[in-house]
C-alpha cells in the first residue's frame, strides 16, 4: 500500500478516536443511533475538526443519550428548546461549529416554532433531526410523524392521524440547506454530515433511523427497500425549491436522501444584520463588565 495512504488512514484513525468515549453504549441493539455518531464521528475527522472547535447541544429523548458518547463539549437542553440553546451558543462564538440534536417527538411536538424562526433566521449551525417516527425513550407513544394506522403504545388501535411531511415543512420556510440521509447508510450519511459541515447558515439534516424496540412498522428493512440517492433522480436540481418540494412528496414508496435543497446565495443571521456589516469580532468578546455602584 502507498505510504501516503497509510498515513492518511492513521491520521484518521487516531484523530476519530479523539471523539470516542470509553462509556458504555446504552441504545437498543440495532437502534439507528449507532449509525448517525458513527458517521458523524467521519464526518469531523474528515473534514479537520478537533474537540475545542466543535460544540454538541442535545435534546431529551433516545438521541440525547448521546451527549455522554461522543468526546467533546457537550450541552443537554430541556425537550424540544435544543435549538434555541444552540443557536445562541451559534451565534455567541462563530468561531466554533455548533451541531444539536433533536428526535421527532421534540422536534415536532414540543418545539417546532424554535425550528421555524432557526430556519427563517438562517443560524450558522447544523441541526440534525432524528427521526424514528415514535418517542423512544418513553416507550413509544405515537409522535407527530408516526405513520397512519401504526399501532403503538397509548395508540392500540392505530394512529388515525396523517403524519407530517418534516421536508415539505422545512422546504416551506424558505431555508438554506436541507438534506435528508439513512442511518444505515454510513458512508452516504458521512457526505451529508461534510456537506453540512460546510455549509454557512441553517444545516438541517433529517435522518431516518429504525427503532428495532417500538416501532414495529418501520424496520431497518423496510428504509433498506425504499431509500434511494439523490443523484438517482433524473435531471434533478438541488437548487430549485419546487423541484424539491415535488420529489419529498412520498414517504412510502420512493424515499430519496441526499441534499434535497441548497441555497448558497443566503447569508446567515449575523451577516445579514445590517449594522454588523464590518463588525470583525464575535460576539462573546463584545461582552464588557460594566460598573454598576452609582445605581445601589
Amino acid at each position: 500500500m502507498n505510504e501516503n495512504i497509510l498515513k492518511n488512514l492513521a491520521w484518521n484513525a487516531g484523530n476519530y478516536m479523539k471523539f470516542e468515549t470509553e462509556r458504555p453504549q446504552t441504545w437498543c441493539t440495532g437502534c439507528g443511533n449507532f449509525g448517525i455518531q458513527n458517521a458523524l464521528k467521519r464526518a469531523l475527522v474528515l473534514e479537520g475538526f478537533d474537540q475545542k472547535n466543535v460544540l454538541f447541544c442535545f435534546d431529551v429523548g433516545c438521541s440525547g443519550n448521546g451527549a455522554d458518547k461522543i468526546e467533546g463539549y457537550s450541552l443537554h437542553g430541556l425537550h424540544g428548546r435544543v435549538i434555541s440553546l444552540a443557536a445562541g451558543a451559534a451565534l455567541a462564538n462563530e468561531n466554533i461549529k455548533v451541531i444539536s440534536f433533536g428526535g421527532d417527538g421534540a422536534t415536532f411536538s414540543e418545539g417546532p416554532g424554535h425550528l421555524i424562526h432557526a430556519v427563517r433566521s438562517n443560524y450558522p449551525m447544523i441541526f440534525v433531526h432524528h427521526n424514528n417516527e415514535n418517542f423512544g425513550l418513553t416507550t413509544g407513544q405515537a409522535s407527530s410523524l408516526t405513520k397512519k394506522g401504526a399501532k403503538m403504545n397509548a395508540s392500540p388501535d392505530g394512529v388515525f392521524l396523517d403524519p407530517i411531511n418534516t421536508m415539505d415543512f422545512v422546504l416551506g420556510l424558505k431555508p438554506s440547506f436541507v438534506a435528508r440521509g439513512f442511518s444505515g447508510d454510513i458512508d452516504y450519511l458521512t457526505e451529508l454530515f461534510r456537506k453540512a459541515l460546510r455549509h454557512d447558515g441553517f444545516a438541517y439534516l433529517e435522518v431516518l433511523q429504525s427503532c428495532p424496540t417500538y416501532n414495529r412498522d418501520t424496520p431497518e428493512h423496510w428504509y433498506a427497500d425504499r431509500v434511494k440517492h439523490i443523484e438517482d433522480a433524473k435531471n434533478y436540481d438541488s437548487s430549485d425549491i419546487w423541484q424539491a418540494r415535488k420529489l419529498v412528496e412520498d414517504l412510502n414508496d420512493e424515499i430519496y436522501t441526499g441534499v434535497i435543497f441548497e441555497d448558497k446565495s443566503k447569508m446567515n443571521f449575523l451577516r445579514a444584520i445590517p449594522n454588523r456589516k464590518n463588525t470583525k469580532t464575535v460576539l462573546k468578546d463584545e461582552v464588557k463588565r460594566y460598573g454598576i455602584s452609582e445605581f445601589l
